[in-house]
């Protein structure tokens, strides 16, 4: 059964709305990041690594973003544009604002932690006048990053393009995406996630991050209860994610479809979710069956714990196919549905 329909008229695929960073991933890992010395750089944030993992994945992608007026700035653009990512809708900061650096700690595969530098900060800088109609005209879907929120005028930015997406008919897609950079308080966070899990057709986010969501409307719920919520409020497909222990795709229909996770040698803790959130909503565009899109998630996000980046690291359909095909294979042909 199709859970969503996306309007193939439209020459977007997906068009994101977010953050744009630079991650430096230590080569001499496996220590303290004050005993690290050599790193290596990559494109970084989250909603710029689903661009990149939905672009070589064979998607047509747009973005709403800025980045800063300087040699990082034009790293981004033309990272992007290598990808195949329409740059038309990234601006650059005019007051010199820049782009967030995000140095990596790997101290081992099952601890990881992140140094984040995030004053002045490019990408909060996303206004009002950057986004435009036409262009989410004629995407089939945006997808809103909850980082965007964290802060004025990106906030009103990501709103204005909700709403636009409402008045068009262009689906909308809710990565929570919670970092504690940037926020003021919690009932801050409630109140933003909230207004946009209202709106949204498809949400994705961690049992956490949904406690987030919910905590001014009613704390304490199970994944059931959060589902039931977010489908009275319009969505179609509710995602709960439990780290370890796999996830969950609720459908409007009161069905389920849960996955674990594929075993694999990981060398960190972080860039799961973004390989996740990106070959999941593949399968969607694709029209697979609910328990594939879940399946080809899991897959990439098992590829992208064990390599040492993220966006450079996104892979090819066919890789994904050939990891689920190699780990099934290996160790069974369920190995991954719960």
């Amino acid at each position: 059964m199709k859970y969503i329909e996306f309007d193939q008229s439209r020459e977007f695929d997906l068009v994101l709305v977010g953050r744009v960073a630079i991650d430096f991933n230590p080569i001499d890992y496996f220590k303290p990041l004050d005993q690290c010395e050599t790193f290596r750089k990559y494109l970084g944030g989250s909603p710029a690594n689903i661009a990149v993992g939905m672009a070589r994945l064979g998607k047509k992608i747009g973005f709403f973003g800025r980045v800063s007026d300087d040699q990082f700035g034009t790293y981004v653009e033309n990272y992007f544009q290598n990808e195949g990512i329409d740059i038309s809708r990234i601006r650059r900061c005019e007051n010199g604002e820049k782009l967030g650096l995000t140095f990596t700690e790997i101290l081992s595969p099952e601890e990881s932690s992140i140094l984040m530098y995030r004053n002045g900060i490019a990408d909060l800088q996303l206004c009002v006048d950057d986004i435009d109609e036409e262009y989410i005209k004629n995407t089939k879907a945006i997808l809103i990053s909850g980082t965007a929120l964290a802060e004025s005028p990106s906030r009103e930015a990501a709103l204005k393009a909700v709403a636009l997406a409402k008045r068009n008919n262009t689906k909308i897609i809710f990565d929570i995406d919670y970092r504690a950079y940037n926020w003021k308080n919690k009932d801050e966070i409630a109140i933003y996630y909230s207004r946009v899990a209202n709106e949204s057709d498809i949400i994705l986010g961690s049992r956490e991050e949904y406690d987030l969501t919910e905590s001014l409307i009613e704390p304490g719920r199970d994944d059931r209860q959060t589902a039931t919520h977010w489908f009275a409020q319009g969505a179609k497909i509710v995602v709960i994610k439990h780290g370890k222990k796999g996830s969950t795709a609720y459908t409007y229909d009161e069905k389920s479809y849960s996955i674990k996770p594929f075993p694999v040698n990981a060398l960190k803790g972080f860039g799961g979710g973004d390989g996740y959130a990106s070959a999941f909503l593949y399968g969607l565009f694709e029209g697979m069956e609910m328990i594939d899109c879940l399946e080809m998630g899991s897959a990439e996000a098992a590829m992208l714990v064990a390599s040492h980046g993220c966006s450079a690291d996104m892979p090819s359909v066919e890789a994904v196919m050939e990891f689920i095909r190699k780990s099934k294979e290996e160790h069974g042909d369920m190995v991954a549905r719960a």
